[in-house]
């Protein structure tokens, strides 16, 4: 099973700095880093190696998968950010939508 990821390295518009989406078969997991300031503050800098202070891995089957992974990225960054990433996740793997009682 290949793993697809990316990197968000938002600065001071999401909590920690770095944003890194990982999709593995029907999980997606969305983790939150600390800007690793030892390996510079650019943009460029190599932030692979970043502290992690959330994980939460979510799986597209679940019922309420649009919702949670929507909710996960809110917390993490702007709305503007987590609907960029959200665009990313969804040309990589069909998101369980349901909207009941949103």
């Amino acid at each position: 099973m290949k793993k697809i990821s990316k990197t968000w390295k938002l600065g001071e518009v999401c909590s920690g700095g770095v944003i890194t989406v990982e999709i593995k078969g029907n999980e997606i997991t969305v983790i939150g880093k600390e800007w690793d300031f030892s390996t510079g503050s650019r943009k460029s800098s190599d932030q692979s190696n970043a502290k992690e202070f959330r994980r939460e891995v979510i799986s597209v089957d679940d019922n309420n998968a649009y919702r949670k992974l929507n909710q996960e990225l809110c917390e993490l960054s702007t709305s503007y950010w987590a609907g960029e990433i959200f665009k990313w996740i969804e040309t990589k793997i069909k998101i369980n939508v349901n909207l009941n009682g949103w």
